[in-house]
């Protein structure tokens, strides 16, 4: 049996975890020690989702010597609860807001075809038009499309990448939705709009990619206080406290930012979605659009998953009080997502068929209210990011998008070095590769499943290998699901995972269905005990 920190392969297979990039339980605990009551260094980023492992490997690829750290794990909050979709910016071009459209164009671009070509890829979405669908509803839904190609040439993102939007009949819309209602059907628009393989593993790739510049990544290591010269931190698992010294601090704890620095005020907005098996609603060669009744630029979206799930979201509801670790869905959000997917299925599906369901919290920027005193609904409120500087000199980086993680880390940097007088230069992060990534060519003939290759890209070799070397790492960790023992052995040797919740509910999306995780929960303990003796 293999050991955790024995090579994975030989090192032609093991790609670009020779570089440095790999996380793990010893190597958090070497950084750590480096990292507390040690040498200031240039850069500390609290918060590790999308924004903050983005901002850690800003800095670091500048040059800069980086301690990014997070109270819990990689992507532990909204970064892993996303809708999954790399927007073009088409809702807020309806909106008329130009520049955050144009902007979220540019980074799908950039994740599409520079930096993530082997985590996000191009989704043909449906929009079906039902009798609910008006005639002037579809004229304004067929422009917002068009005006979306115009974005993406706008952003210079190639045709081969996207295709082109399109009017559909009802033939065509029933190959590619054969669950919608046939009956009145007038066919169907055809859009295409960039989705992730899964958000969760975005956010490991960037703080790999991090580390592999030198970054100390920091998993289950708490601020408790910031200040512009640093942080007092408590490592999470043996509770012992200390202090990381910093030349410049970046909060990026999103809905929890205003809780380390004063006078940030965030407003979050809850998008819940639903987990559905496949056999609900059969196949689906393309995910749908199904407008929101009474709404002129809303849509629920439906998006088929690589493991036999299929999401169904997303809500936009504001959400008062202290903020959770983890969000609940609430029966309030699922029923109304039932009703909307309902309305245009042939056959209506029942509370019953809800495996799952996950609520993000989004951290928007609280909107004084206007004349009224009414303040605006969460759905109105820009998702321009912005970044602020507090009396102490401590930056913080709010609003925004998973989309548009890269911008918002490059300006909370940019920020950063000009107001602590940091010798670094510009950002490199836009056409710099993540781990993993290739062309699609290349990506193309890797030898290894293709599952593998839309999760792990040119690493996929490295992980298949394990399960052929040992055949029981090559077993589906749960009959019916195709995560398999070696994608977990991975995940701890590289991807910096601790525990069974760090597999289960990260690494991997097992757990986003309760009967799923508590099925597979037993196969990852005995795994991590018997597999993976020496995790440290």
């Amino acid at each position: 049996m293999t050991s955790p920190d024995s090579p994975a392969g030989p090192p032609s297979s093991a790609g670009p975890t020779a570089s440095g990039s790999s996380l793990s339980a010893g190597r958090r605990t070497r950084d750590l020690t480096a990292a507390v009551d040690g040498d200031a260094v240039d850069v500390l980023v609290v918060g590790l989702g999308a924004t903050g492992a983005g901002a850690a490997l800003d800095a670091a690829s500048r040059g800069l010597s980086v301690v990014a750290v997070d109270a819990h794990d990689l992507a532990f909050g909204t970064s892993r609860f996303s809708s999954k979709l790399v927007h073009g910016g088409l809702r807020y071009l309806a909106s008329g807001r130009l520049a955050v459209a144009h902007g979220s164009a540019v980074e799908r671009g950039v994740l599409m075809e520079r930096t993530a070509p082997h985590l996000v890829r191009a989704q043909p979405f449906v929009l079906p038009l039902t009798p609910l669908v008006s005639h002037r509803q579809s004229v304004l839904a067929r422009a917002g499309f068009r005006a979306g190609d115009v974005l993406r040439l706008a952003a210079r993102t190639s045709r081969a990448t996207l295709p082109a939007p399109r009017r559909i009949p009802s033939a065509e819309t029933r190959r590619l939705a054969p669950a919608v209602r046939a009956d009145g059907l007038r066919g169907g628009l055809l859009s295409w709009d960039g989705r992730l393989t899964d958000d969760a593993r975005l956010v490991t790739a960037v703080a790999r990619t991090a580390a592999a510049h030198g970054a100390r990544i920091l998993t289950r290591v708490r601020a408790l206080d910031l200040t512009a010269s640093g942080a007092r931190v408590r490592d999470e698992l043996t509770g012992e406290e200390g202090r990381i010294r910093a030349r410049a601090v970046i909060n990026a704890s999103g809905v929890w930012a205003g809780g380390l620095v004063d006078g940030i005020r965030i407003r979050p907005s809850r998008g819940t979605h639903l987990v559905l098996r496949r056999d609900s609603l059969g196949p689906l060669p393309a995910g749908l659009h199904i407008p929101v009744p009474g709404e002129t630029n809303r849509f629920v979206l439906v998006l088929p998953q690589d493991d036999g799930r299929v999401y169904v979201g997303l809500t936009d509801e504001p959400v008062d009080g202290d903020v959770p670790e983890v969000p609940e869905a609430p029966e309030t959000d699922i029923g109304f997502l039932l009703d909307v997917l309902c309305s245009v299925l042939g056959a209506p599906l029942h509370r019953d068929d809800v495996v799952g369901a996950f609520a993000g919290l989004r951290p928007l920027l609280d909107t004084p209210a206007d004349g009224s005193g009414t303040a605006p609904r969460t759905a109105d409120i820009s998702r321009r990011h912005a970044v602020l500087t507090s009396s102490e000199g401590v930056v913080t980086v709010v609003g925004g998008k998973l989309t548009t993680y890269r911008r918002m880390a490059e300006d909370a940097v940019d920020t950063a070095v000009r107001v602590r007088r940091l010798p670094a230069g510009p950002s490199r992060t836009a056409s710099l590769p993540l781990v993993g990534a290739a062309s699609p060519q290349a990506l193309a003939t890797l030898p290894a499943p293709r599952r593998l290759v839309r999760h792990y890209g040119t690493e996929a070799p490295a992980v298949h290998a394990l399960g052929v070397h040992d055949a029981r790492l090559g077993e589906p960790v749960l009959p019916g699901h195709p995560v398999t023992g070696a994608e977990l052995l991975w995940a701890v040797r590289h991807e910096g995972a601790l525990d069974e919740s760090d597999l289960l509910d990260r690494r991997t999306r097992i757990g986003l269905v309760p009967a799923d995780r508590a099925a597979a929960l037993d196969t990852v303990r005995e795994l991590l005990t018997n597999v993976l003796p020496r995790r440290g």
